[in-house]
């Protein structure tokens, strides 16, 4: 056997048996993102069942309920501009967290106005 390509083989077969088990990750991780989206938007009904909506505007509402019906995409930004809605964000961002999702789940941002900042 030659020994000058034992070592580069060790090595393949080393990255390969870390690759593999990455490779199939995704599955699991889809998954876990469709549980985060089903559970957000229970309790976004909920939320919408016994929250006072007043100084929340529709369109935060529609905006936010398109993100969830769209199974909550990433790169989907909603814009909490009033006081009501900065406090509904707020509660949202809470429950999902107790549910064991991660702050940056939740779709709360407001893009142009980061975009305009110095």
């Amino acid at each position: 056997m030659r020994t000058d390509l034992l070592h580069p083989l060790f090595v393949v077969a080393l990255l390969w048996g870390w690759a593999v088990p990455a490779l199939s990750q995704p599955a699991a991780s889809d998954a876990w993102t469709r549980r985060k989206c089903d559970l957000y938007g229970a309790a976004w009904q909920a939320v919408l069942g016994g929250y006072d909506m007043t100084g929340i505007r529709t369109g935060f509402v529609e905006k936010h309920q398109s993100f969830i019906d769209l199974g909550c995409p990433e790169d989907m930004r909603v814009c909490a501009a009033t006081p009501e809605e900065i406090r509904l964000a707020d509660v949202m961002t809470i429950l999902s967290m107790n549910e064991g999702m991660a702050s940056t789940f939740v779709p709360f941002g407001c893009p142009d106005r980061e975009r305009d900042r110095p």
